[in-house]
Protein backbone atom coordinates (compact mmCIF):
# COMPACT_ATOMS: atom_id res chain seq x y z
CA UNK A 1 0.00 0.00 0.00
CA UNK A 2 2.60 2.56 0.94
CA UNK A 3 4.95 1.83 -2.55
CA UNK A 4 1.78 2.66 -4.44
CA UNK A 5 0.84 5.42 -2.97
CA UNK A 6 4.21 6.83 -3.44
CA UNK A 7 4.15 5.82 -7.18
CA UNK A 8 1.45 8.27 -7.24
CA UNK A 9 2.57 11.28 -4.91
CA UNK A 10 3.97 13.22 -8.08
CA UNK A 11 3.33 16.97 -9.88
CA UNK A 12 -0.23 16.40 -9.81
CA UNK A 13 -1.12 15.32 -6.34
CA UNK A 14 -0.92 18.45 -3.38
CA UNK A 15 -0.67 17.49 0.02
CA UNK A 16 -1.67 20.14 2.94
CA UNK A 17 -2.03 19.17 6.80
CA UNK A 18 -4.92 18.91 8.42
CA UNK A 19 -5.92 22.72 9.69
CA UNK A 20 -6.78 23.28 13.31
CA UNK A 21 -10.76 23.46 12.87
CA UNK A 22 -10.90 20.00 10.86
CA UNK A 23 -8.63 18.69 13.67
CA UNK A 24 -11.32 20.13 16.29
CA UNK A 25 -14.13 18.46 14.56
CA UNK A 26 -12.65 15.09 14.43
CA UNK A 27 -11.05 15.44 18.21
CA UNK A 28 -14.76 16.44 19.38
CA UNK A 29 -15.93 13.23 18.12
CA UNK A 30 -13.02 11.20 19.54
CA UNK A 31 -13.97 12.84 22.89
CA UNK A 32 -17.96 12.03 22.58
CA UNK A 33 -17.10 8.65 21.94
CA UNK A 34 -14.90 8.87 25.10
CA UNK A 35 -17.54 9.85 27.44
CA UNK A 36 -19.71 6.90 26.35
CA UNK A 37 -17.19 4.78 27.03
CA UNK A 38 -16.46 6.14 30.71
CA UNK A 39 -19.23 3.57 31.88
CA UNK A 40 -17.64 0.50 30.58
CA UNK A 41 -14.56 1.44 31.57
CA UNK A 42 -16.07 2.12 35.34
CA UNK A 43 -17.97 -1.40 35.13
CA UNK A 44 -14.74 -3.12 33.78
CA UNK A 45 -12.72 -1.84 37.22
CA UNK A 46 -16.21 -2.74 39.46
CA UNK A 47 -15.60 -6.32 38.12
CA UNK A 48 -12.34 -6.19 38.47
CA UNK A 49 -11.76 -4.86 41.93
CA UNK A 50 -14.94 -6.85 43.31
CA UNK A 51 -13.34 -10.35 44.02
CA UNK A 52 -10.35 -8.39 45.51
CA UNK A 53 -12.73 -6.81 48.16
CA UNK A 54 -14.24 -10.00 48.63
CA UNK A 55 -10.94 -11.93 49.33
CA UNK A 56 -9.88 -9.15 51.64
CA UNK A 57 -12.75 -9.42 53.82
CA UNK A 58 -12.01 -13.25 53.37
CA UNK A 59 -15.26 -13.92 52.05
CA UNK A 60 -15.11 -17.79 50.82
CA UNK A 61 -17.46 -17.26 47.62
CA UNK A 62 -14.78 -14.75 45.78
CA UNK A 63 -12.89 -18.09 44.55
CA UNK A 64 -15.85 -19.05 43.19
CA UNK A 65 -17.01 -15.76 42.00
CA UNK A 66 -13.37 -14.59 40.59
CA UNK A 67 -14.19 -16.10 37.10
CA UNK A 68 -17.19 -14.64 36.21
CA UNK A 69 -16.40 -11.31 37.67
CA UNK A 70 -12.56 -11.54 35.76
CA UNK A 71 -14.69 -12.69 32.54
CA UNK A 72 -17.45 -9.79 32.91
CA UNK A 73 -14.58 -6.95 33.44
CA UNK A 74 -12.72 -8.23 30.08
CA UNK A 75 -16.33 -8.24 28.78
CA UNK A 76 -16.75 -4.73 29.26
CA UNK A 77 -13.30 -3.24 28.60
CA UNK A 78 -13.19 -4.60 25.03
CA UNK A 79 -16.73 -3.32 24.71
CA UNK A 80 -15.46 0.10 25.51
CA UNK A 81 -12.36 -0.62 23.34
CA UNK A 82 -14.04 -1.46 20.80
CA UNK A 83 -16.01 2.06 21.37
CA UNK A 84 -12.98 4.32 21.21
CA UNK A 85 -10.96 2.46 18.07
CA UNK A 86 -12.76 4.31 15.33
CA UNK A 87 -12.16 7.75 16.69
CA UNK A 88 -8.91 7.04 17.95
CA UNK A 89 -7.96 6.13 14.78
CA UNK A 90 -9.62 8.97 12.70
CA UNK A 91 -7.33 11.19 15.36
CA UNK A 92 -4.68 9.12 14.20
CA UNK A 93 -5.20 9.69 11.15
CA UNK A 94 -5.57 13.65 11.19
CA UNK A 95 -1.26 13.56 11.33
CA UNK A 96 -1.52 12.48 7.43
CA UNK A 97 -2.03 15.01 4.80
CA UNK A 98 -5.17 15.94 2.62
CA UNK A 99 -4.04 15.26 -0.39
CA UNK A 100 -5.64 17.85 -3.47
CA UNK A 101 -5.47 16.59 -6.93
CA UNK A 102 -7.33 18.58 -10.41
CA UNK A 103 -8.08 15.06 -11.78
CA UNK A 104 -11.15 12.88 -11.73
CA UNK A 105 -13.99 11.01 -9.52
CA UNK A 106 -14.98 7.42 -11.05
CA UNK A 107 -18.20 6.00 -9.49
CA UNK A 108 -18.41 2.31 -10.37
CA UNK A 109 -21.05 -0.65 -8.97
CA UNK A 110 -19.06 -3.51 -7.60
CA UNK A 111 -17.69 -6.52 -10.33
CA UNK A 112 -19.02 -9.25 -8.57
CA UNK A 113 -22.43 -7.86 -8.65
CA UNK A 114 -23.59 -7.17 -5.40
CA UNK A 115 -25.19 -4.14 -4.68
CA UNK A 116 -22.12 -2.14 -3.62
CA UNK A 117 -20.58 0.70 -4.69
CA UNK A 118 -17.38 2.54 -4.93
CA UNK A 119 -16.46 5.97 -5.75
CA UNK A 120 -12.35 6.91 -6.70
CA UNK A 121 -10.05 9.76 -6.55
CA UNK A 122 -8.05 9.67 -10.18
CA UNK A 123 -5.22 11.88 -11.85
CA UNK A 124 -5.72 13.24 -14.69
CA UNK A 125 -4.35 10.78 -16.07
CA UNK A 126 -6.89 8.14 -15.01
CA UNK A 127 -4.87 6.87 -12.08
CA UNK A 128 -6.42 5.55 -9.45
CA UNK A 129 -5.25 7.11 -6.33
CA UNK A 130 -7.49 5.58 -3.19
CA UNK A 131 -11.09 4.45 -3.83
CA UNK A 132 -13.92 3.69 -0.77
CA UNK A 133 -17.04 2.30 -0.92
CA UNK A 134 -20.90 3.84 -0.99
CA UNK A 135 -23.65 2.92 0.87
CA UNK A 136 -25.72 3.28 -1.80
CA UNK A 137 -25.12 5.12 -5.69
CA UNK A 138 -25.69 8.77 -5.51
CA UNK A 139 -29.24 9.82 -7.16
CA UNK A 140 -27.85 13.46 -7.57
CA UNK A 141 -25.39 12.29 -10.31
CA UNK A 142 -27.62 9.96 -12.18
CA UNK A 143 -25.89 7.82 -14.37
CA UNK A 144 -22.53 9.31 -15.10
CA UNK A 145 -19.91 7.45 -13.83
CA UNK A 146 -16.63 9.25 -14.54
CA UNK A 147 -16.24 13.23 -13.42
CA UNK A 148 -13.47 15.72 -14.03
CA UNK A 149 -13.18 17.42 -10.62
CA UNK A 150 -10.78 19.00 -8.36
CA UNK A 151 -10.71 16.72 -5.47
CA UNK A 152 -10.10 17.26 -2.12
CA UNK A 153 -9.69 13.13 0.10
CA UNK A 154 -7.66 11.91 3.03
CA UNK A 155 -6.80 7.78 2.31
CA UNK A 156 -9.12 6.59 5.79
CA UNK A 157 -11.53 9.26 5.37
CA UNK A 158 -12.83 9.54 1.84
CA UNK A 159 -13.24 12.75 -0.04
CA UNK A 160 -13.51 15.68 1.95
CA UNK A 161 -14.57 18.19 -0.78
CA UNK A 162 -15.52 18.05 -4.49
CA UNK A 163 -14.71 21.35 -6.78
CA UNK A 164 -14.42 23.07 -3.08
CA UNK A 165 -17.76 21.82 -1.91
CA UNK A 166 -17.91 19.79 1.40
CA UNK A 167 -19.15 16.18 0.61
CA UNK A 168 -20.33 15.55 4.30
CA UNK A 169 -17.71 13.26 5.32
CA UNK A 170 -15.94 15.78 8.05
CA UNK A 171 -18.06 18.79 8.63
CA UNK A 172 -17.07 22.35 9.24
CA UNK A 173 -19.00 21.89 13.46
CA UNK A 174 -19.63 19.95 15.71
CA UNK A 175 -20.81 20.02 18.88
CA UNK A 176 -18.89 19.43 22.06
CA UNK A 177 -18.33 16.06 22.50
CA UNK A 178 -20.46 15.24 19.44
CA UNK A 179 -23.50 15.63 21.74
CA UNK A 180 -26.53 16.39 19.56
CA UNK A 181 -25.12 15.64 16.09
CA UNK A 182 -27.54 13.41 15.11
CA UNK A 183 -30.91 15.40 15.45
CA UNK A 184 -31.92 17.55 12.36
CA UNK A 185 -28.22 16.94 10.28
CA UNK A 186 -29.72 14.40 7.92
CA UNK A 187 -32.39 17.05 6.39
CA UNK A 188 -29.43 19.47 6.06
CA UNK A 189 -26.58 17.38 5.09
CA UNK A 190 -25.07 17.32 1.28
CA UNK A 191 -25.13 13.80 -0.19
CA UNK A 192 -22.35 11.77 0.63
CA UNK A 193 -20.27 11.87 -2.76
CA UNK A 194 -22.35 13.92 -5.21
Amino acid sequence: MRRQQKAWLGADVAQRPWTHAERRVVLRGFFGRLTIAVEPLVVSVFFALLPIGLLLRRQEIALLLAPIFGLASVAFMVYAIVLIWPSARAVRETFAPIYTVDGYIRYRTSPTGEPEYYVAALTTDRQTLAEWPLREWPHSIGERALWPVVVEFSRYGGIHKIDGRPTGVLPTEIAPFGIGIARGEEEHRPSQFG
